[in-house]
């Protein structure tokens, strides 16, 4: 096992009727902004439950916050808080809404073009704003961890930042809200919680035993619970175990003292910028081919994902890496996915597009072993089709 640090300030209120809490977690006399996306929390009352909640405190609003967030939007909102003099943020949604809380939090503070908080993938950060978080879409794990995903279309850019200062304070996990989620956020959320998983487990052994046992339980949660809230959308106990694995899966417990891979997910990214394609779309397309490019790179762990998670037992380990392969595939199918870049009518003329983006954006040296450079990524793509 590798050496590592891990601290995770986030705290979470997990279950029914738990927003009660948050009048515990912001501080009294808080000029709270409540920021939001498309408006569906208006249509199901649950920005008018909040606003009960906070009935002692300054509250406004921020809405349109898009799925990946767009770096004019938020910019928006940070004038609004200059302008309102917001102290306290309340992120009400799902993965978007919550990293492009993040970002607002510490541009609010930042003293220079906030844009290169993302150049430097948020190193430069030195402080933000305190927030929290109501969770409607299980899916990123952003509720719990310190990173975010932005985007700026003028930049045709899709970078990451990370920072401890945009650690939630506090997150609220309650599983009813996630109820009136339409099928496609259902099967979005379930894959993309998977691959976060993936990213961190299918790598190579370092005798991480805890780790991995961890990560099996998350990803086998979901292969079994993932249809079920397709077929019964307010199964609660469903709900409750999909929406703990997706915060699991990225809350930097699983990924501690082992490598981490996250190749497939920059090349999903760059598909997303230039495509407009759904994040976990990307990754269902990217992650099969990854896997069949690497299997040589990735055989050990992959042969354990084969037996462990597929329980595929026969001897020839050529076809048990492929068949879990392709195991992989069906259960993104079985989430409603499609795993091609055909399917979306994608050009191949579109690679050396996604190519160009990635070498633009520095990720030329990806993967755990940073041996996926663009020329392996080129393969991966024309395996996508």
């Amino acid at each position: 096992m590798l050496n590592f640090t891990f601290h995770n300030p986030t705290r979470i209120h997990f279950g029914k009727n738990q927003i009660r809490e948050i009048t515990q977690e912001i501080p009294k006399g808080s000029r709270v902004l409540i920021i939001y996306g498309g408006g569906s929390v208006k249509k199901t009352g649950l920005l008018d439950k909040v606003k009960a909640v906070l009935k002692d405190y300054q509250v406004s609003e921020f809405s349109g916050i898009e799925p990946n967030p767009a770096y004019d939007t938020l910019m928006r909102c940070v004038d609004q808080i200059h302008m309102e003099k917001c102290d306290f943020l309340l992120a009400m949604g799902g993965g978007s809404v919550i990293d492009g809380t993040k970002f607002i939090a510490a541009a609010a503070f930042y003293e220079g073009e906030p844009w290169e908080i993302l150049k430097t993938f948020g190193s430069n950060i030195k402080k933000a704003l305190p927030f929290g978080v109501v969770l409607t879409l299980p899916a990123t794990g952003s509720e719990m961890n310190n990173g975010a995903v932005i985007t700026r279309h003028s930049e045709k850019a899709k970078l990451p930042f990370f920072s401890p200062h945009v650690y939630p304070l506090f997150s609220v996990l309650d599983p009813i809200l996630s109820y009136t989620l339409p099928r496609k956020q259902i099967g979005n959320g379930v894959v993309d919680a998977f691959v976060h998983v993936m990213e961190q487990y299918l790598t190579y052994p370092v005798s991480g035993h805890v780790q991995d046992r961890f990560s099996e339980g998350l990803l086998l949660t979901l292969i079994e619970q993932g249809p079920k809230a397709l077929s019964d959308p307010e199964n609660y106990d469903v709900r409750a175990d999909i929406m703990l694995c997706a915060t699991l899966a990225l809350n930097g417990l699983i990924g501690s003292g082992v490598p981490q891979d996250w190749a497939t997910h920059m090349i999903g990214h760059e598909i997303t910028v230039l495509y407009g394609l759904d994040h976990a779309q990307t990754l269902a397309i990217v992650l099969p081919a990854m896997l069949t490019i690497r299997k040589n790179a990735k055989r050990e762990k992959l042969l354990q994902y084969a037996d462990r998670v597929w329980d595929i037992k026969i001897k020839d380990e050529e076809k048990r890496m492929d068949m879990a392969i392709e195991k992989t595939r069906e259960f993104f199918h079985t989430m409603e996915l499609k795993t091609r870049l055909s399917d979306y009518e994608i050009p191949r003329e579109g690679i050396e597009a996604i190519i160009v983006q990635l070498q633009e954006h520095g990720m030329v040296q990806l993967g755990e072993k940073q041996d996926v450079d663009p020329d392996m990524c080129r393969k991966v793509l024309e395996l996508c089709y």
